[in-house]
C-alpha cells in the first residue's frame, strides 16, 4: 500500500515538473529528494497526529509512565472503542508503544521517537525556508 502511494506520487511530481519544463521550454529534470524513506516515516508520523484526540492521548501519557485505554478514555469525551483506535494509530506510527499485560494492557509513549520527529520537522522547516526560489519559479 504504501509503496502504491509512493509511486502515485512520484508519477504526480513528474507530471507536474514535465509541465512547467513543457511551458519554459526546457527539458524536464526531477530536483534530488531526500531519502524516501524518511519522508515517508514524517509523512505517516505526522498523520498520525493530524487529529486533535491523538495529540490530547500523547499529552495525556506524557502526565505517566504508563496508561490503560480505560484511564486514557477518563481524560477524553469519546467512546473506549475511538481511543482504541487513536492509540492503534500511534502505535502504529511508532509514537506509542504497546504491552500486553493481564488484567490491563499498557500504553507508554515513545519520547525518543517523538523527539525524532521534532527533529525531523525541525529539518524539513530549515530545508525548506532558508532555500530562496529560484528566478525561473
Amino acid at each position: 500500500m504504501r509503496h502504491t502511494a509512493l509511486v502515485a506520487t512520484a508519477i504526480i511530481v513528474y507530471r507536474q515538473f514535465t509541465m512547467i519544463a513543457r511551458f519554459l521550454d526546457q527539458k524536464p529534470t526531477l530536483p534530488s529528494v531526500p531519502d524516501s524513506v524518511d519522508n515517508i516515516r514524517v509523512a505517516t508520523v505526522m498523520a498520525a497526529l493530524g487529529h486533535p484526540a491523538r495529540v490530547t492521548i500523547l499529552r495525556r501519557l506524557a502526565c505517566c509512565d504508563e496508561c490503560c485505554c480505560r484511564e486514557v478514555v477518563e481524560h477524553l469525551n469519546l467512546a473506549q472503542s475511538t481511543v482504541s483506535q487513536h492509540l492503534k494509530v500511534l502505535v502504529d506510527a511508532g509514537l506509542v508503544s504497546y504491552e500486553p499485560r493481564r488484567p490491563k494492557s499498557r500504553y507508554v509513549l515513545n519520547r525518543q521517537a517523538l523527539q525524532s520527529v521534532s527533529s525531523a520537522i525541525s529539518d524539513l522547516v530549515h530545508d525548506c525556508c532558508s532555500q530562496q526560489p529560484s528566478a525561473n519559479s
